[in-house]
């Protein structure tokens, strides 16, 4: 990034669906050449068949490896061979292993510093597994392949809220087993780091959501709010972290409250991603965050039945392009300033009048 335009590496997601029409009409734009260059990976005969099914403009310049990157253009980045079947609207075993490759090569090119970020178009998790891979999904294959051994941490972020998930994709009926003290210290932290190097919030405020729905439900003894979230959020606020709740989800949501923070942990995907879609509407964004390498991608799925039709929003790849472009940008200035910090001449009192502020009475918080 150092000394050049920000580059970010877009991956053409399944060959079958709405990934080239998204970035096309992204990049239909005329300011987002300004804002970043973009690398395609991807291929030019799958990209050409679809401009031309869609009837649009979109001029390419073909590359052959990322050092040969030119700003002011749309680089695609050739992955695939000529040869790869198109079908379009039908998830198949190619396109699933279409997404993989490319993601594949976008993630050992963003660890090679030759791109400073990731933004995926759309996959579907019953194809992304037919590609030679036994992950179920692009989240799960950039874990496996820079995580060492670490989750990722799932969010969906918006113009209005930025949700991270305890738990995802599994039964409702095994969350609460697989609620603990550990587990919501660790992801809690996670979103904690985030918000300060991803999103450069200082001091960011934090809303745990209760498991159970009611106040009534969870004030008990043996409650998961009692035995498990409260001992974390103590743990969290020991280590100097601003947490505050457990807020039952239906008043947290319905009446707002959300408004008050900077970050909110959900316990389970539909806890958050309900709410967070009724509200924000279609501006969401998946992010893999925690991760060494930055990687956003629409809150989309490749929406077959509408591909090659025209219909497809390219705002939604757009905002994750956006998302991914002040991600990198925010990172790199935050690890740059603590790599060679100026020496500190005054030790700073912490501040905790936000705690007096937001740590509404239990009984308050989930009446």
């Amino acid at each position: 990034m150092e000394n050049r335009k920000i580059r970010i590496a877009i991956t053409h997601g399944d060959t079958n669906g709405t990934g080239y029409e998204l970035i096309f009409k992204a990049f239909a734009e005329p300011g987002m050449l300004e804002l970043c260059t973009p690398v395609i990976y991807g291929s030019p005969k799958v990209a050409a068949y679809h401009r031309n099914v869609l009837d649009v403009q979109a001029n390419f310049c073909i590359i052959n490896n990322a050092e040969e990157t030119q700003d002011g253009r749309l680089n695609l980045l050739t992955v695939l061979e000529d040869d790869t079947k198109v079908e379009m609207g039908t998830p198949t075993a190619e396109s699933g292993e279409a997404a993989v490759k490319a993601l594949n090569m976008a993630i050992s090119d963003c660890q090679k510093g030759l791109v400073d970020a990731i933004a995926g178009a759309p996959v579907g998790e019953s194809n992304f597994r037919l590609g030679n891979t036994d992950c179920k999904d692009q989240a799960t294959l950039l874990e496996k392949t820079v995580g060492e051994g670490r989750e990722a941490l799932r969010m969906i972020v918006g113009k209005k809220m930025r949700i991270a998930f305890a738990t995802t994709d599994m039964p409702l009926k095994e969350v609460a087993q697989a609620i603990t003290t550990e587990l919501v210290e660790q992801k809690a932290a996670a979103l904690h780091e985030t918000l300060l190097r991803d999103f450069r919030l200082s001091n960011p405020r934090i809303a745990i959501l209760a498991l159970n729905p009611t106040e009534e439900s969870g004030s008990g003894a043996e409650s998961e709010e009692t035995t498990i979230l409260r001992p974390a959020m103590e743990k969290l606020e020991a280590d100097g972290k601003q947490v505050f709740g457990p807020y039952p989800a239906e008043r947290f949501f319905g009446e707002a409250q959300y408004t008050a923070f900077d970050g909110i942990l959900a316990m389970y995907k539909d806890q958050g991603t309900i709410a967070f879609r009724t509200i924000e509407q279609e501006n969401g964004v998946r992010v893999c965050a925690a991760m060494p390498v930055v990687m956003t991608m629409p809150d989309i799925g490749p929406e077959f039945r509408k591909a090659g039709s025209g219909e497809a929003d390219g705002q939604t790849m757009r905002n994750a392009i956006y998302s991914a472009i002040d991600m990198a940008r925010n990172r790199a200035d935050y690890d740059g300033a603590r790599k060679d910090p100026l020496r500190k001449l005054y030790h700073e009192r912490r501040d905790e009048s936000d705690k007096a502020r937001f740590n509404i009475p239990k009984r308050q918080a989930a009446e």
